[in-house]
């Protein structure tokens, strides 16, 4: 493969809550990639932030009596904190309050204006009389007129994924009192994306890198005809919308969150003293960008943003792929903070390393289908596959290799056709992982990296050198030197999804430098006879509880965490 530039993002998280492991689903992706690629030897950036602005943001603050900027500063310095300690690489986590981002998008809206893709209009409006406020989107719920889903939100419902206006609900009602709403006329600006409908189904239908899920249900709603979009919102809270006559109205939150994949590589390269290599990564066609979202996030990446770029008549790279996944849920149902419904990031953590985490989101990521988060699942993962097979086995190999020859990787004899076979083996599993990464199959890679450690189990235990050793030295070395290649093997293509376990197996084996500074090449480089290596430790431990007993911790775990709020 032709190496050069890769941009990875992941959908904004929203700031209002700390993220579930739902929506750290897409970051982590995005981190997973982001480090294969780094390991190709791409020249990588891995931009997102936190999305600081629109209603959600306002409705959390009202309830907490606090300003928006107080909540989201404070949850933003938390997000950033926990996703060092969960290892995710970012070249650039930013937010939506930065200066760099509120100065792109309106620069970029302002082209979009002049180019006459976005015009003003009187339109009709939710308003809440007692709260003396309009209610655009979180603000208000109803029943979703396409699909009948009770609680569908103002811009968006979650069932079917239809883009939403708040007079297309049904029985609408104001989140913040619960009356019922009256209609008042106001004025806005509308982004006409009509007039890229033949652009975009030409992008899409020629863009085979695209997932069909994405490619069908964008096309499909490309067929039944793009409504202009409303940029502008009557909230406070937001970047100030900058066409004539605009005083008052800020942006359309998922209007300015699309474009700061542009502002944060924009950013990134500034505070590097670079300012125009941002343009590398967005104008050369080179370059794959690749995009990891929910499936409700599937319009806002596959239409909205690439007509925001296609309005600006300069000639910006599209979306490359956008991985979109199915729901994670729990015990059937949605995340839920106000009903204690699901697992937090920072409560996760608490309980486990962030690599027993990763490993289990990543080898049940949602990508067919919505997924069950349960913690049976979670025992089972965690144990059965890291512990007893992956840890297991590269335990096995370097105690062995401790206890029996002195620590140095045994100096083999002349192969035989068993020993040649499971090289070619791990080659081609190696090689397999590559390709599921690149193609965003990444649960099917994580299980490939685990099949990599059972077949060294099922080596060994073949083979049995604790038991020829005794009789024939020679023949034991073969064998665990064919095992050492194994482990290494494993060091590189561990690290995208067990990064922290992979470092410090890395050092183990007493190789130079981090894992994370190698190429992926090296992971089939054989590890010399004679290497010395340090003592082995267990990468690992066993959960030795069962389902009700972590869901008890969990609750002491989230008191604790609520008492030092």
């Amino acid at each position: 493969m032709k190496l050069g530039k890769v941009l990875v993002a992941c959908a904004w998280p929203y700031v209002n809550y700390i993220p579930h492991l739902g929506t750290l689903v897409q970051v982590l992706s995005a981190d997973v990639v982001a480090r294969y690629y780094r390991l190709k030897g791409e020249d990588v950036v891995m931009v997102s932030g936190s999305d600081e602005h629109g209603t959600p943001i306002e409705v959390e603050a009202l309830r907490l009596g606090v300003s928006p900027k107080q909540l989201t500063d404070k949850n933003h310095a938390k997000v950033v904190e926990l996703f060092k300690k969960w290892g995710f690489s970012f070249n650039n986590y930013t937010r939506t309050e930065n200066p760099v981002h509120k100065e792109f998008v309106q620069n970029h809206l302002m082209k979009i204006y002049n180019n006459g893709y976005i015009f003003a209009q009187e339109t009709e409006m939710l308003y809440c009389e007692k709260c003396r406020r309009f209610l655009p989107d979180r603000f208000v719920e109803g029943k979703c007129p396409y699909c009948g889903y009770e609680t569908a939100r103002g811009d968006q419902c979650d069932s079917c994924g239809r883009l939403l206006e708040p007079t297309l609900l049904i029985e609408p009602y104001c989140v913040i009192c619960r009356s019922k709403p009256v209609i008042k006329m106001t004025k806005h600006w509308y982004f006409d994306m009509s007039k890229f409908s033949q652009k975009l189904s030409d992008y899409i239908s020629n863009n085979k890198q695209l997932p069909i899920n994405a490619r069908n249900f964008s096309l499909n709603l490309i067929k039944e005809g793009l409504k202009s979009r409303a940029v502008t919102r009557d909230v406070s809270w937001g970047i100030p919308a900058p066409f004539p006559e605009a005083e008052g109205k800020t942006i359309y939150v998922w209007i300015e969150a699309v474009l700061g994949y542009v502002s944060a590589t924009i950013e990134y390269f500034r505070n590097r003293e670079e300012p125009e290599k941002w343009r590398e990564y967005w104008f050369n066609r080179d370059v794959k960008t690749i995009y990891f979202v929910g499936k409700d996030n599937i319009p806002f990446h596959v239409i909205i943003l690439p007509a925001l770029l296609l309005a600006s008549h300069e000639d910006y790279n599209l979306p490359w792929n956008v991985s979109s996944t199915e729901f994670l849920q729990f015990k059937g149902e949605a995340f839920s903070k106000s009903r204690r419904i699901g697992v937090w990031i920072d409560e996760a953590l608490k309980l486990f390393p962030a690599d027993y985490w990763r490993y289990f989101l990543t080898a049940t990521r949602p990508e067919t289908k919505d997924t069950n988060f349960s913690w049976e699942l979670f025992i089972e993962k965690v144990n059965a596959d890291l512990n007893d097979t992956f840890g297991n086995f590269i335990h096995r190999t370097l105690a062995f290799i401790n206890a029996q020859f002195n620590s140095e990787v045994p100096k083999p004899s002349c192969l035989d056709e068993d020993e040649e076979q499971i090289l070619k083996n791990l080659k081609e599993k190696v090689e397999t992982i590559a390709k599921e990464i690149e193609s965003c199959r990444l649960q099917s890679a994580a299980n490939t990296v685990i099949s990599i450690s059972r077949m060294g189990n099922q080596y060994l235990n073949e083979k049995e050198p604790w038991n020829v050793i005794k009789k024939d030295r020679d023949k034991a070395a073969n064998t665990i030197y064919v095992s050492a290649q194994i482990v290494k093997a494993l060091a590189i293509a561990s690290a995208p999804f067990v990064p922290f376990a992979a470092d410090e197996l890395w050092k183990t084996l007493n190789l130079h430098g981090s894992v994370h500074e190698q190429k992926w090449d090296e992971a089939l480089k054989p590890l010399p006879a004679s290497h010395k290596i340090a003592k082995a430790k267990p990468l690992f431990r066993k959960i030795e509880a069962d389902g009700e007993k972590l869901a008890e911790m969990l609750e002491k775990v989230r008191e604790t965490l609520a008492k030092s709020a």
